[in-house]
């Protein structure tokens, strides 16, 4: 009887979470007034399709292809840079995040990672742009900064939510602290952690293309050079550039987790 009345409780409660999410989504589109009778038009559909015409076919001279895998190997570098460094950063934050140094230690890590991540990117590539120049470091200072945040916090959870017992027995065995940490704890959120790091690799090497579009270099530097002077074809052979790299990253970072991942776990 309980349980049928449990299972009752959790369906109504499914139910009207999501009465309460289709009315959010009806509510927000009444906000926003928007008008899919002008958007799909026959002549907005048309001045879609002149738009999407002029992109073809792309700019492929040997001299373009060349300055654009240069920015292609700039943007994988920015976005290398700021993850290997938001990886370092995010690791000594997440241990006092963690617990590992007291309370006090524990509320100020937490507080820096939070102001760390709410930053947008662009955010601080603004203030890295104005700080530093224009060019990549300031897109890589960028993603570090904000990525630090996002790590340091799954690094810090990973830590709190791994099984204490094999730190505390080679405690008790005479190891130690760093020792039982690093034997102890560490090998049980090291593939987590790998997988986290990799996941924002992934996200940052799309991030580092927007980042040009504020003056950090690379291909969105680039992109947004052509747009802006309506060279329609050259912006398009940017754009398969960055699906190119997007894909070649995302498959390397597959391979890197499904070979490392099982080692560490």
């Amino acid at each position: 009887m309980n349980a049928h009345r449990d299972m009752l409780t959790r369906r109504l409660l499914l139910l009207g979470m999501a009465l309460g999410l289709l009315a959010a989504v009806a509510a927000s589109f009444a906000l926003l007034a928007i008008d899919f009778g002008a958007l799909l038009a026959p002549a907005a559909l048309r001045a879609m399709g002149g738009f999407i015409a002029e992109f073809f076919p792309p700019d492929l001279r040997w001299a373009f292809l060349r300055q654009t895998g240069a920015a292609a190997v700039q943007t994988l570098a920015v976005s290398a840079t700021g993850s290997l460094l938001a990886v370092l950063g995010g690791a000594l934050l997440a241990l006092p995040a963690a617990g590992r140094g007291g309370r006090a230690a524990r509320a100020g890590a937490r507080l820096l990672l939070n102001l760390l991540r709410s930053v947008p990117e662009l955010v601080w590539a603004a203030l890295m742009v104005l700080a530093a120049g224009m060019g990549p470091f300031a897109g890589a200072l960028a993603l570090a900064l904000h990525t630090t945040g996002v790590l340091g916090r799954l690094f810090a959870e990973a830590l709190e939510n791994s099984p204490p017992a094999p730190e505390q027995a080679l405690v008790e065995a005479g190891a130690g602290r760093l020792a039982a940490f690093a034997w102890g704890r560490l090998p049980l959120v090291a593939a987590q952690a790998l997988a986290y790091a990799l996941y924002r690799w992934e996200m940052n090497i799309r991030m580092a293309a927007v980042l040009g579009f504020v003056g950090a270099g690379g291909l969105g530097q680039m992109l947004y050079f052509h747009l802006s002077l309506f060279h329609q074809r050259q912006a398009a052979t940017v754009l398969l550039a960055m699906f190119v790299l997007v894909l070649a990253v995302d498959a390397t970072s597959a391979r890197l987790r499904r070979r490392l991942a099982p080692a560490w776990g």
